[in-house]
């Protein structure tokens, strides 16, 4: 099995580097664990809850206890599969903001301001309903649809909004932002458009791209050069080499776990474990970072919402539907409405974001309110808590320590109440008028600072966007693990790119910077010259410095 480049990992950038890379002429071995994607918990949008929570699909990681949330453990579900958490994920569709990419560049990550970054999600998306050429893509392997918003829940939310003094946004991932607006997903026909499906089957088709099923134990160094990479496979251990390069795309929590066990690394950790040290590279498995979110809830004074299918029989017409016609209720993710606004005065750019659900009930499908309710989830997009992933052990076999650290800054808590209070507000408008007919959860009787820390205490959840555990920066940075090309800094002939190189955590939803990161570094890969920047300027709100709306 020879192969220009090896990569490890079929997820969002592994997905998308294998296509452009072959698409080049380049032969390619992607190396994965998981296994197939079909099947309809994971094809079915509406089924999103389950492969989350199938071992099958998902690595099964959590969180060590978490020292600011009571010694809660969170579960951290990472995909193991082909297409990568896009095959077990919400299929939300959020690029960021503007102002996030060039916030990466002021931190080192020079030639990813935004104006760098645009042309690549232009040319990965293929655009259904979004604001036109001028921002979006038309005909990339990705395709980006917006659901029907039958529900009338989901015009009252963005009514609401709009009532309360925010802006209505007709494309977030558009000029603006800044609004209430319909959602975007990765759904194309009414199946979940993962990375397989988009990238890694079209590439395979072509010939040049081999899957290679097995459990990626270390990378192989020839002194300080990548040569190929340690794979446990049911016929044993053995060694699949790169003639040019080894890319890493296994995951911000893979992907340091797999330096670290290469000998990449803080020296004192590596020794800690009895492992060579091949690079002193401090910043491996630190600067992890994620989104929180609550679930506010409300109970529905008219039965409109999705309750009424949340039993065994409706679960089945749903299903049945869906898998004759490919339409219904089965061919949505049920986030088809959002919103990203601004905490206060003074802030730039949107720090919290809405997805609306027209049912009450937990992400993981396991605790529904009993009767007609509906939910926003909203948290902070930028905390300033940082955590990190390390090893337990040298046994490959053995999962990291993940300590995320959430809530360890005292303006997670400011925020964590804000957003809880502006929500209460928006649901009081008139626009809910018709449908709201109590607050289930926190519940109206929650009021001071200390009643809503404590149930943000228990009840914080993880959005599920991990990122920054091998951070992109300059050469010269001791904290940065790649450089703007993705080359590890201090080793010869391998790269990292995924969404453990991001700086700091984009607003909103992981998957579409990560499939970015993956058309990016492609280039970097091959050698071309990036694609033009862009001239265009975001929206920001004239008024930001003195107004929250």
């Amino acid at each position: 099995m020879h192969a220009d480049y090896v990569i490890v990992g079929a997820g969002s950038a592994g997905c998308a580097m294998a296509y452009r890379l072959a698409e080049a002429g380049k032969r390619v071995t992607v190396i994965e664990h998981g296994g197939s994607d079909a099947g309809p918990f994971i094809q079915m949008p509406g089924a999103l809850s389950y492969p989350m929570n199938m071992g099958i699909y998902d690595w099964g990681f959590a969180t060590e206890p978490e020292p600011h949330l009571g010694g809660r453990v969170l579960a951290t579900p990472r995909g193991k599969v082909i297409g990568g958490s896009s095959s077990i994920n919400g299929m939300v569709y959020v690029r960021g903001h503007a102002r996030d990419y060039d916030t990466w560049a002021e931190m080192g990550a020079d030639g990813w301001a935004y104006a760098d970054v645009l042309p690549y999600f232009k040319r990965m998306e293929n655009s259904h309903g979004g604001s036109g050429p001028e921002f979006r893509g038309s005909d990339g392997p990705l395709h980006i649809t917006r659901g029907p918003r039958d529900n009338p829940l989901f015009n009252s939310f963005i009514k609401a909004g709009e009532q309360a003094g925010y802006p209505v946004t007709s494309d977030y991932n558009g000029q603006s932002q800044e609004g209430f607006g319909p959602m975007e997903a990765t759904i194309w026909k009414g199946r979940r458009w993962s990375a397989a499906n988009a990238y890694l089957k079209p590439a395979m088709a072509g010939g040049n791209v081999h899957i290679a099923r097995g459990f990626a134990r270390k990378i192989v160094m020839e002194g300080k050069r990548a040569v190929g990479v340690e794979v446990e496979t049911r016929a044993g251990i053995e060694v699949i080499r790169a003639g040019r390069e080894v890319i890493i795309a296994a995951s911000s929590i893979n992907s340091p776990k797999l330096l670290l066990l290469s000998g990449i690394g803080p020296a004192e950790h590596l020794r800690e474990h009895g492992i060579e040290v091949v690079a002193d590279r401090k910043g491996v498995g630190a600067n992890l970072q994620d989104h929180l979110e609550i679930y506010m809830q409300f109970a529905a004074s008219q039965p409109i919402t999705l309750y009424k299918y949340w039993n065994i029989w409706g679960k089945a017409w749903v299903g049945a539907q869906w898998l004759l016609t490919g339409k219904g209720l089965g061919a949505s993710n049920q986030f088809e409405a959002c919103a990203f606004i601004r905490t206060k005065a003074g802030v730039e750019y949107p720090d919290i974001q809405y997805h609306f659900l027209p049912i009450a009930v937990r992400y993981d499908g396991k605790a529904v309110a009993s009767g007609h309710g509906f939910q926003a989830h909203v948290g902070p997009m930028r905390s300033k808590s940082r955590g990190s992933v390390t090893l337990r052990s040298a046994d490959p076999k053995a999962p990291p320590k993940i300590l995320f650290n959430y809530m360890s800054e005292p303006s997670d808590w400011e925020d964590f109440r804000t957003c809880i209070r502006l929500t209460r507000e928006i649901f009081g408008q008139e626009a809910f008028k018709p449908y709201l007919k109590e607050e289930l959860q926190p519940g109206s009787a929650l009021q001071t600072d200390a009643e809503l820390d404590a149930f943000l205490r228990e009840h914080v959840e993880s959005a599920y966007h991990p990122c920054g555990t091998a951070r992109m920066g300059r050469a010269t940075d001791p904290m940065a693990v790649v450089d703007p090309e993705c080359r590890v800094i201090g080793v010869e002939g391998l790269r990292v790119a995924d969404s453990s190189i991001f700086p700091q955590v984009t607003n909103g939803n992981l998957n579409g910077p990560s499939i970015m990161t993956g058309e990016k570094a492609a280039d970097h890969i091959l050698g071309r010259t990036p694609l033009p920047a862009s001239n265009l300027e975001p929206f920001i709100n004239p008024n930001w410095k003195t107004a929250q709306r």
